[in-house]
């Protein structure tokens, strides 16, 4: 009796297993049970995060690599007699910033772990090196290393080493995030204050707020108290401040921005002073309009916008490529804070998600410096658009930071499985050219 009543009970589970089979099969064709298509179900497969913080990286250097060259074309034409020597530095940037994201990509969890706070205290070692006859000033900022053609930035590996210290130090304090002192120390002192002061004693202040925002997304994602940040921020306002007034520059620039009106054309002294980069650039984006000039045809990069290829190329992008061109660039940069902000929902590992927002902070908020000022939202600060500006330091750093957060990716539940089942395309070539010589004999 109980093996009768036990055969028609495994029949119908085997019956239900086929007709969710079934089901599954039907919803691939249709979309999925849920009524959504079936390439918006796709989205949800753990490989997701891998490919498109690889695909929206690769998109925005490659656009910058061409606006680059676009942009640079007559200022490097002035300074070495040729219209590309910028551009294949600056291939040979993407070049190395290419293998670091490679190398950082087939790294573990655990490593990053391990060199987090060791990779901080190296980027403070660098930076100290600003202050030696080693250091270079540029544009009043003494932020650079220069050995021979060698130059470095050393507060982008500074960048790094925020997020990755930040990530281990609070995943290590994750039961006592609640209680001040131990979020304070050891990260934000003496960790975070001293890589920040000794950026703000080269009087990089844009460097700076790109810097507290890692911090600040970094503790944010970790929940700590709301009122900490009211706290600090005030205490950061009033350096920034402090920093503002006392630079005869940086007041310039603001008063520009706050009242923009008295550049004018007729005053050559003024006009060409620190009204020159925000007024050439709200030039530059009137001139592109809604479709732009056409690519390389930009006026504003013939001597008369500084920095064109530079703090300034999303106004030459605006301008050649007009309104799409400047979306385009919007959107990719929200794909690449969606990516990051599904990585950190996504991951089990509070190290991963930590370090995982004060990466996708750094990018997000000196993207938004960067285009705010071109745009006369912000002061000119003077901070490159990651990816897409010209620079060395940037965007080998960026890109190295990327590569950090697809070796996190590849950690995803289910992304190594699924990555390692999938054969490369040069095992797929080599499994069908038997096939085919078969085919041919």
């Amino acid at each position: 009796m109980s093996s009768a009543a036990a055969t028609p009970r495994k029949t119908a589970r085997q019956r239900g297993d086929a007709g969710g089979q079934g089901g599954g099969q039907g919803g691939s064709a249709r979309g999925s049970s849920s009524g959504l298509p079936s390439w918006l179900a796709r989205l949800d497969s753990p490989v997701t995060t891998y490919y498109v913080l690889l695909s929206a990286t690769g998109v925005l250097v490659l656009i910058g690599l061409v606006m680059v060259l676009s942009a640079s074309a007559i200022s490097s034409y002035v300074a070495t007699d040729s219209s590309y020597t910028i551009f294949f530095s600056q291939l040979e940037f993407a070049g190395l910033g290419l293998l670091a994201l490679l190398f950082a990509s087939r790294l573990s969890v655990s490593f990053w772990k391990r060199v987090a706070v060791p990779c901080l205290f190296g980027a403070m070692g660098l930076q100290l090196l600003v202050f030696t006859p080693l250091g270079a000033s540029v544009n009043g900022n003494t932020n650079w290393i220069t050995a021979g053609p060698f130059t470095m930035q050393p507060s982008e590996v500074a960048k790094v080493g925020l997020a990755l210290s930040g990530g281990a130090v609070l995943a290590a304090k994750r039961r006592h995030l609640g209680r001040f002192w131990h979020v304070v120390v050891p990260y934000l002192l003496p960790l975070s204050a001293a890589a920040i002061g000794l950026v703000l004693l080269g009087h990089d202040l844009g460097t700076v707020i790109v810097m507290a925002a890692i911090v600040g997304g970094v503790l944010f994602a970790a929940g700590v108290p709301t009122r900490w940040f009211a706290m600090s921020g005030g205490a950061f306002a009033a350096v920034a401040a402090y920093f503002v007034v006392s630079s005869t520059n940086r007041l310039g620039r603001i008063d520009v921005w706050l009242n923009r009106s008295q550049c004018q054309p007729h005053d050559e002294q003024l006009y060409y002073g620190v009204c020159r980069q925000p007024m050439h650039g709200m030039y530059a984006l009137a001139d592109g309009g809604w479709w732009g000039v056409g690519l390389g045809a930009s006026r504003e990069k013939w001597q008369w916008l500084s920095e064109p290829h530079n703090d300034f190329i999303f106004a030459i992008i605006g301008e050649e490529l007009g309104l799409p061109g400047t979306l385009v660039i919007l959107a990719l940069f929200c794909v690449l804070a969606l990516a990051c902000y599904r990585l950190v929902l996504r991951s089990t590992d509070l190290f991963v998600r930590l370090a995982t927002a004060g990466i996708m902070s750094w990018i997000v908020v000196q993207a938004m410096v960067n285009i705010g000022a071109v745009i006369g939202l912000l002061p000119v600060i003077g901070v490159p658009l990651p990816l897409v500006s010209s620079g060395g330091s940037s965007l080998i750093t960026t890109m190295f930071a990327l590569g950090i957060l697809v070796s996190f990716a590849r950690q995803e539940p289910g992304c190594a499985t699924v990555l390692a089942a999938r054969p490369s395309v040069v095992r797929r070539s080599l499994a069908i050219l038997p096939a085919r010589r078969r085919r041919r004999g």
